[in-house]
């Protein structure tokens, strides 16, 4: 596109050029010869050319009047082609949005669902652990009398806690699932701790309370022995005693409480097992300690 200075010089070029042309038809044709006067003439070379400039001023007004609609018109196109890929992307937008708010108004009804679902589940729920805690209490109660006031703490604080109205339906679920999980594991851990017990001086030869250390093989036996190592017994889970154990245990005894301590190393163990004995035997002893052993495997 031409500027208009370039379109000035271009105007005076063309104007010298008519003025040359218009001056070599008038003499050849002889016109000059014809003409009254040099004046008439000249009036007549001026108005030629005033109405070429005027002609050649109408071009370039049209000239850059079709530049400047071009440019125009280019510059509208530029814009309606990022505009249109605008348009695009925001329909390709559009359409993820309507998938996503799909998927949340089915989330939606899905959690609206399950609120519905937990008030009627709380319902249920607490029941279900209030028959829970009492039968893990009648069971402790039954159970062999290992860290019994530890477990009876542990089941005071369940109903506690069920009673409490800032505490919420899962934390009480949790902490019930809790108490079975250590109920469980008694029956597959040793374990050794120190308590007091109340002899019967009638089985023992001494009366009283009594500082021992005591050993928890699983569920299938506990023992004790006295910290003066004089006195050693079992607890007869059928008759719900202690049983006094023969001299010959306390070697076996002490091994087993060095391994629960983790001051041996892992090894069987052979303990006795308070069971009822079988009935080819019950003529010859009255009590249901079996004196024979059991072989255990590694203490954890």
């Amino acid at each position: 596109m031409r500027t208009q200075q370039q379109s000035a010089k271009d105007k005076m070029v063309k104007t010298e050029l008519l003025k040359k042309s218009i001056a070599a038809f008038l003499l050849t044709s002889g016109a000059l010869f014809a003409a009254p006067s040099a004046f008439s003439v000249e009036t007549a070379l001026t108005s030629v050319l005033a109405k070429g400039e005027q002609r050649t001023d109408k071009a370039i007004k049209s000239q850059l009047k079709i530049d400047s609609i071009d440019a125009d018109a280019r510059s509208a196109e530029r814009e309606f082609r990022a505009v249109s890929k605008e348009i695009e992307g925001l329909e390709v937008y559009l359409q993820q949005l309507n998938k996503q708010l799909a998927a949340q108004e089915s989330e939606k009804t899905d959690i609206e669902n399950s609120i519905r679902q937990v008030t009627l589940i709380e319902r249920q729920i607490t029941p279900l652990m209030l028959r829970m805690i009492d039968a893990i209490d009648r069971f402790v109660v039954a159970d062999v009398p290992f860290q019994q006031q530890e477990r009876l703490a542990r089941i005071a604080n369940l109903k506690d806690l069920m009673g409490r109205s800032d505490v919420t339906v899962a934390e009480k679920y949790r902490n019930v699932m809790d108490a079975y999980q250590k109920e469980m594991s008694y029956g597959r851990t040793i374990k050794t701790y120190r308590d007091t017990i109340s002899l019967d001086g009638a089985l023992f030869g001494t009366a009283g309370e009594r500082e021992v250390d005591f050993l928890r093989v699983g569920r299938i036996s506990l023992m004790f022995l006295s910290l003066d190592g004089e006195s050693l017994g079992i607890w007869d889970q059928q008759n719900k005693e202690w049983q006094p154990l023969e001299s010959g245990y306390k070697g076996k005894l002490i091994g087993a409480l060095r391994i629960a301590r983790e001051q041996a190393a892992p090894s069987l163990i052979k303990i006795p097992v308070a069971a009822p004995l079988p009935s080819t035997f019950s003529s010859i002893s009255n009590s249901n300690i079996a004196h024979g052993t059991v072989s255990y495997g590694e203490a954890k």
